[in-house]
Formats: C-alpha cells, structure tokens, sequence
C-alpha cells in the first residue's frame, strides 16, 4: 500500500475558508486520492454553494456592464454614462464599451472606399477623428494625454489606408473597423479617471482569443478561461473598474479579429462566464425588452421578465434588443441578465434568468435587408440530401447566418442577411450546380405567441414569399412591400 498523505480539508474541498486549518483527513494513493464520500462532499459543495459563496463576506460580487455606441454619442453621454457609474463605486465592475455614436457605420464605409480605391478613404477617416477629438476638447482639452493615445489608435488606421487593399476584406475590415472600440474606450477610461473614478484600461485582444476567420471570429474558450484568471481577475482584485472593449479579439498570431456585427454585448457576456460575474447589464436607449421595435410599431409594453430560452429564441429570430450569441454563456452559469435604460437609470429594467414561467404576450421582431435564394438543380431532379449538403458547406465557409429555410421536392429557399458581398458570393459559388434566383430588399417578420389578429395586421400591404409555422406558436415571413391596389376614379361614373 502506498503511504498515506495528511491534507488540510478546506484546501481539499476547493473552499478554504470555509474549514480551519486544523481541520485534516487522512487519503491514500496516487495524488492523494479524496475518498469518495469527501469527493462527493466537495461536488456538492461546488454545486450548492455559488450564490451564497459569490455573495458572501468571503468574496465581493463581480458584476459586468456594457455600455453600447448611443451611450456614449458624444461628451454629454459620457458624462451621463460617468454619473451612473458613480452609484457601483465600490463594486468589483468590469466595463464593455463600443464605439461611440454610428462610429462603426462610418468605419465601414472607410473599408469600402478603401476596397473600391475610389479615394473618399482618408477624407472619411479624417472625419471620423474629428467627432473624437471634438469630444476629447469637451471633456479634457486638446492638452490631455489621451489625445495621443486616440490619435495613435487612428494612426494605425491610416497606415493599413497606406497599403494596397488586402486580398481579405474581412482580414481588413478587422483591422480597421476595431479602431472604434479602441478609440472609444480610451476616452471613456480617461475621463472616469479624471471625475475620480478609478479606472484601469484593458485591451480585450489580450482576453477574447478567436480563431483565424475574420469578422465572425469563433472564441476559443478554454484559452479566453486561462487568459482572464492571468491577466482580467488580478485586475479586479485592485482598487477600481476594468474597462475594455466590445466586439473585437484577436487570433493567436495577435493579428484583430471582430466578433460579429453588433457584439459587444456578445463580449461583455464573455467577460461575465470567465470571471464567474454574479449579474450582467446591458444599458440601453429603452427602458428594457419590448414587445416589439418602438420605432416601427405602436402600443408596445415592456416586459418585467424573461426567461433564458424566450431570450434566446427572441434574438435568434432578431430583436434587436440583445445580440443572439449573449445569452447561452450566461445561461451556462445561471447568470442574470438585466436590460436598462441609461436614461432612466434607476427603472427596473427587464431581468432574463431561469426563474421564470414562459408565458408571454406576441412579440415582433422584424429583420430588413434580406435576401431570398430560391435553388434548383440545373437537370430539375430532386433536390437530396447530398445537394443540400453541399450548400450548407458553402454557407459555413462563408459565415453565412441563415434566417429562415424551406424546401420543395425540386428547389430549396434560404432566407439570409444581405450585407457586404455574402450573397452574391454564395450565389457565384453556386451558379456551376444549381440556378439560383435571388430577391433582395425583404424584410423578415418573426411573431412569437402569435395571434391571428397581429398577423393580420403585419400582411396588409405585403407580398408573403415564404410562410413557416412552428410548432411553439412562432410564425416567420418574408414579405415584400406592394402598393395597396385602388380602383381609379373615372369621370362621370359613379
């Protein structure tokens, strides 16, 4: 028999604190063994014990916010968002910001012009450094360290507009686009230093590591795990917040990746899985999850609750409200999600937890820019499984989201965002094997918990392509808009 090893119980156990010093077991074996009872003791303990453990005196409670672009438009959102800050100046806060105002939109545009040669590249990017150091002077003054940090964030822009348009616009589009977010957060950390609220900046490219496809980079966890207990979590134990960046990572040869349009909210969830955080919150321009887009519809209410799973079915059909991929970190680890408003800070918000019943009035989600590929094979035989296999490959390749499908014995019809040149290049891909006709200009209506009324309502004055009813009382549409036909006025006639 192998020798025995005394050990301390707690350090054992994962928790020690939790038992004195004095307090020792006896095991055997190779590593010290736990006996099964003890190791069973110790799952329990791990199972039971994360509220009341995080809560406790023992440690402080880790809470991560995100702040997004219209929070922080211009020098008077930054001080709005400085005020609401002041209320958790004694939380452990990890901080995610995007870029400020329609930054991102801009940026953009500069990859484009770029990619095109078409000469508008600097005089947009000049632009788009203007609107930051204006708000720079408003907050610090031209005079302020911080005007050379964002102005060497730009510097780094102008140099890949120096080069020759990179064969990968996603691998250039990263690298420019991600300029908002640095940018941003270095101005947003600078001026809650200067109000008296301790801040340290962190670069989330040295956190979010992806893999090598650009612009819908894939985070690779255990990785990302290892790089917040090294570098995030010390951080947090020193007085003050962490604030970094939403949407952007890196690979592992440092080079940016971007997470996907619109996530940062995807990073903050993020931040909240590594650092095991006891709440999330998303701020918002709305007072919490709608029913629907205020903008677009009338007599939405704002729901109180929501369950993980409507949550996630919700952005998957495409509210707007929170990005699709935030929800199942946080859901992971039993994580609340709160949704609030910056302009209302002290409202209650909407809280997405598991502890809640899934009984929901309709709710609407309307995605615009859609297109439509309706495939058939070239000799009009049967569309099988080998020909939709080939065609979902072709979409993986691509990081093509696909937001609706349907299929016939003789053709098979995607419904997918119509942005960049995804489409027209799954369409090229495709063109050797299949016909392919393509509809643009669609909007995509999703009602959950629908009623026949409400779905009355959103066709009048539509073309529906395509109908699908699922099973959870969900239906989607893609619908054109056609003028309501009227009958013409002729003189003399009644």
């Amino acid at each position: 028999m192998q020798s025995a090893t005394e050990g301390n119980l707690g350090n054992q156990l994962g928790f020690p604190s939790l038992f004195p010093a004095s307090a020792s077991f006896w095991c055997f074996g190779k590593g010290c063994e736990i006996f099964p009872a003890i190791r069973y003791l110790r799952d329990f303990y791990k199972s039971q014990t994360r509220f009341s453990y995080k809560n406790s005196s023992m440690k402080q409670a880790i809470k991560v916010f995100k702040f997004g672009g219209s929070s922080l438009k211009d020098a008077a959102a930054v001080r709005n968002v400085a005020n609401i800050l002041r209320n958790y100046n004694k939380e452990k806060l990890a901080i995610v910001v995007s870029a400020m105002g329609k930054t991102t939109n801009a940026l953009e545009t500069v990859v484009e012009a770029h990619a095109a040669r078409n000469g508008e590249a600097f005089s947009i990017l000049n632009d788009i450094k203007a609107q930051h150091y204006r708000i720079i002077d408003e907050l610090f003054g031209r005079e302020d360290e911080v005007y050379a940090s964002v102005n060497d964030t730009f510097v780094e822009v102008e140099w890949v507009l120096e080069e020759e348009p990179h064969e990968n616009y996603d691998y250039m589009y990263d690298q420019i686009v991600s300029a908002g977010e640095l940018a941003s957060s270095k101005i947003v950390a600078a001026f809650l230093n200067k109000v008296g609220l301790k801040t340290q900046w962190l670069d989330a490219r040295d956190i979010i590591l992806t893999d090598n496809i650009f612009r819908e980079g894939w985070v690779q966890w255990e990785e990302t795990l290892e790089r917040s207990a090294k570098i995030a979590r010390p951080m947090l134990e020193k007085e003050g917040f962490i604030l970094t960046q939403g949407f952007i990572g890196s690979t592992s040869e440092n080079f940016t990746t971007t997470l996907g349009r619109e996530g940062s909210d995807y990073t903050a969830a993020i931040f909240s899985y590594c650092l095991d955080a006891d709440d999330m919150t998303i701020w918002k321009d709305v007072p919490g999850v709608l029913t629907a887009d205020p903008r677009l519809f009338e007599n939405v209410v704002k729901l109180g609750r929501l369950s993980y799973r409507e949550a996630i079915e919700m952005t998957y059909y495409g509210a707007k409200v929170i990005h699709p991929k935030t929800i199942k970190p946080l859901q992971n680890k039993s994580i609340p999600l709160f949704v609030k408003s910056f302009i209302e800070p002290t409202g209650e918000g909407t809280v997405i937890s598991d502890e809640v019943e899934d009984n929901y009035p309709p709710m609407v989600a309307v995605e615009t820019n859609q297109c439509l590929l309706s495939i058939s094979t070239l000799d009009f035989s049967f569309v099988a499984e080998h020909h939709i296999s080939y065609i979902f490959n072709l979409i993986a390749g691509l990081r093509i989201q696909v937001n609706m499908m349907q299929n016939s014995a003789i053709s098979f019809s995607l419904i997918i965002n119509d942005i960049d040149d995804k489409a027209d290049r799954l369409a090229e891909l495709l063109k050797d094997k299949f016909k392919v006709m393509m509809d643009r200009g669609l909007e995509l209506i999703t009602v959950r918990h629908y009623q026949q009324d409400v779905l009355d309502n959103l066709r009048r004055g539509k073309i529906v392509l395509l109908e699908e009813k699922i099973k959870d009382k969900t239906v989607q549409m893609a619908v054109k808009d056609v003028p309501v036909m009227r009958r013409k006025l002729v003189p003399g006639k009644p």
